[in-house]
C-alpha cells in the first residue's frame, strides 16, 4: 500500500465530500448567509459583500458596480471553493494515513485511516471551531480582521501539534499501561493543554448588537458544513482504503498459495 495510492484515493474521497458539502452549504449555511448579507446592507455601514469598491477615481456618488454576483457567489464561486478544499484536504489527508499506517498499534489500515480522520477534524476543525467560531459578513472589523486570522492559525497550528504530540505519547505509552489508560491518558493531555491555551489566547468578541439568533444559526450551519466536509472525507477515504487493503492482501494470498505449490 503506497504513498501514492493513498493519495489518490484521497484527492477522489476529498472530490466526493466537495460536491456533498457544495449541496450541504447551499441548502444549510446559504440561507444564514444571505440573511446576514441583508442585516449588513440594512445597518446602512457602505459596504456590501457582494459588490466590489468603489473605483479608482472615488468619485463621490458613483454607483457600486458588482464583480460577482451574488448569485455566483452562492453557486459556481461556493462549488469552487469546496471543491478545492475537499481535493486539498483529501491529498493531504490520504498522506497523512499513508505515513501513520503500522504506527497506530495493531490497527487495520482502514481502523487507522477512520482513526486519523477523527484526529484530524477534532484538532484542525472543532476545536479550533469552538475558541474562534465562525462569523457572518456583518460581524467583525476590517481593521483587526488580520490580527483576527492570526489568531486563529496559531490556535489552530497549536492543535495540531497537541494532537500529535498525545497521540505519539499514548501509542508509546500503550505497552506500559494498555490500551484503554493509554488512550484516556492522550485524550486528557490534549483536552488539557488546549483548555489552558484557550484561556490564554486573546478573545474575538466583535458581534456587537447583531442578533443573536441570526448569529446562532450562521454558526451551527457553519459547523454542520464543517462536519459533513470530514464526514464524508473519511468515509470515503476509509472505505477505499478497506477496499485497496482487501485487494492487496487477495493478491498476496495467491501469490502464497502459487509458491507454495
Amino acid at each position: 500500500m503506497s504513498p501514492r495510492a493513498f493519495l489518490v484515493r484521497g484527492l477522489l474521497a476529498g472530490l466526493l465530500a466537495g460536491v456533498v458539502t457544495f449541496l450541504v452549504a447551499y441548502s444549510v449555511g446559504e440561507p444564514q448567509v444571505g440573511a446576514a448579507i441583508a442585516l449588513e446592507e440594512a445597518g446602512g455601514d457602505g459596504h456590501s459583500h457582494s459588490h466590489a469598491a468603489e473605483g479608482a477615481g472615488g468619485a463621490e456618488g458613483e454607483e457600486e458596480t458588482a464583480e460577482v454576483s451574488r448569485t455566483n457567489q452562492s453557486t459556481w464561486g461556493l462549488l469552487t471553493g469546496t471543491l478545492a478544499i475537499g481535493v486539498a484536504l483529501g491529498g493531504i489527508l490520504g498522506l497523512v494515513a499513508a505515513a501513520t499506517l503500522g504506527r497506530l498499534g495493531r490497527l487495520t489500515p482502514g481502523q487507522s485511516t477512520a482513526l486519523v480522520t477523527l484526529i484530524g477534524f477534532v484538532a484542525v476543525a472543532l476545536v479550533p471551531f469552538l475558541k474562534y467560531p465562525a462569523t457572518p459578513p456583518a460581524v467583525g472589523s476590517g481593521d483587526t480582521i488580520g490580527t483576527r486570522t492570526a489568531v486563529y492559525f496559531a490556535f489552530q497550528a497549536l492543535s495540531v501539534v497537541a494532537a500529535v504530540v498525545t497521540t505519539y505519547a499514548a501509542v508509546r505509552l500503550r505497552g506500559r499501561f494498555g490500551t484503554y489508560l493509554a488512550v484516556v491518558g492522550g485524550v486528557a493531555a490534549y483536552l488539557v493543554v488546549m483548555v489552558v491555551a484557550g484561556e490564554l489566547f486573546t478573545t474575538v468578541n466583535e458581534v456587537g448588537d447583531f442578533p443573536a439568533d441570526t448569529l446562532w444559526f450562521f454558526r451551527r450551519a457553519s459547523l454542520i458544513t464543517l462536519a459533513t466536509m470530514w464526514g464524508v472525507l473519511g468515509v470515503a477515504l476509509t472505505g477505499l482504503v478497506i477496499r485497496l487493503y482487501a485487494a492487496e492482501r487477495a493478491v498476496a494470498e495467491r501469490k502464497a498459495l502459487a509458491a507454495s505449490l
